[in-house]
């Protein structure tokens, strides 16, 4: 896909740039409920929430609003129990990102007695909170002059410098954030980020950009958008078998609690090495992918003799705990 020569650049006339995109943003921005606050703590909820997963799986079920009344301020969840994060964020994946969330809280309240700090040097010093979200909460909460740089911002920036290194490298990523940085409106750092963000999701988007109705169109050095950004080559997907039992007995079932790893704190089903079930026929095969490993999850009912982190759950308990989605449907359909 080919689109017509820039006849302006973005860093020789910045203020128009700016102009332009923020006229386009005011007519077409989406609703989104975290755009309808500038409450920190709301904030960085849905910067962390969006992390990994996308907008329609945050919108889906109220996610951000139902967890937002569960815990409502740093108070709150920085006393909660894990297991009460986890079950909260089941289903959202990536669960390291729920514990940086406390953590973060935490810190607020006690090194800033519970006030949040406004620049993002200061939010990125807290733990779990990187450069991109440091700067997303400065930005939307307190309007300060911070650039950020997603996935989206990323594509948008590198087709406008039709810049071709890696955007995921450390050269290309500095360069990256050079140009967000050289670009940000400085007197209305919200709208611009927002505006921004939005273009890559719409008309910069990866593999249908349509350059012809894009409001920046003019100031664009790509000639090939579908070639950009470039990216480090990808991990190769890992082909992962598991093999777990379904052992119900007077009306409990039979689980094992995670104590290390990404599943930390959730419980699952018993899992055998292929010798110990190679007598047994699967009842059912489920599938699910997690980060680069595609698993293969054979399910086998049967009695077990329970091991360490293992004890019998009953059934009416299940949907207390927290359990990771695709152990859930397992589940679900066994039963």
């Amino acid at each position: 896909m080919d689109k017509t020569t820039a006849s302006q650049h973005p860093l020789h006339e910045p203020a128009l740039f700016r102009e332009v995109l923020a006229s386009w943003f005011q007519d077409v921005a989406k609703v989104y409920p975290w755009r309808e606050t500038q409450d920190p703590w709301a904030i960085l909820v849905s910067e962390i929430m969006l992390q990994q997963t996308t907008v329609a799986s945050v919108i889906a079920n109220r996610r951000f609003e139902r967890f937002l009344e569960e815990f409502p301020n740093l108070e709150i969840i920085s006393t909660a129990p894990e297991e009460q994060l986890l079950k909260a964020w089941e289903g959202l994946g990536y669960y390291n990102r729920v514990r940086n969330l406390k953590r973060a809280a935490s810190a607020i309240l006690s090194l800033h007695n519970g006030v949040f700090p406004q620049d993002a040097t200061t939010l990125e010093s807290l733990p779990g909170i990187g450069k991109y979200t440091a700067g997303a909460v400065s930005s939307f909460a307190f309007n300060q002059p911070a650039p950020i740089v997603d996935a989206n911002i990323a594509r948008v920036i590198s087709r406008l410098f039709d810049y071709s290194e890696p955007v995921d490298s450390t050269a290309g990523g500095k360069k990256i954030w050079e140009w967000a940085g050289a670009l940000l409106d400085k007197n209305n750092p919200r709208k611009f980020n927002s505006a921004i963000m939005e273009l890559g999701q719409t008309h910069c988007s990866p593999k249908a950009p349509n350059c012809a109705v894009c409001p920046v169109a003019n100031f664009c050095q790509c000639s090939d958008p579908l070639s950009l950004p470039v990216k480090k080559a990808r991990r190769e997907t890992v082909q992962v078998e598991e093999h777990a039992i379904l052992y119900l007995k007077k009306g409990s079932l039979l689980l094992a609690k995670e104590s290390g790893g990404r599943r930390k704190g959730f419980w699952r089903l018993p899992l055998r090495s292929a010798e110990k079930v190679s007598h047994l026929e699967a009842e059912s095969t489920h599938r699910y992918a997690i980060t680069h490993h595609r698993v293969t999850l054979f399910l086998y009912r049967s009695e077990t003799q329970a091991i360490a982190d293992e004890e019998f759950i009953p059934i009416t308990q299940l949907e207390s705990l927290p359990i990771a989605s695709p152990i859930r449907r397992a589940i679900e359909a066994s039963l």
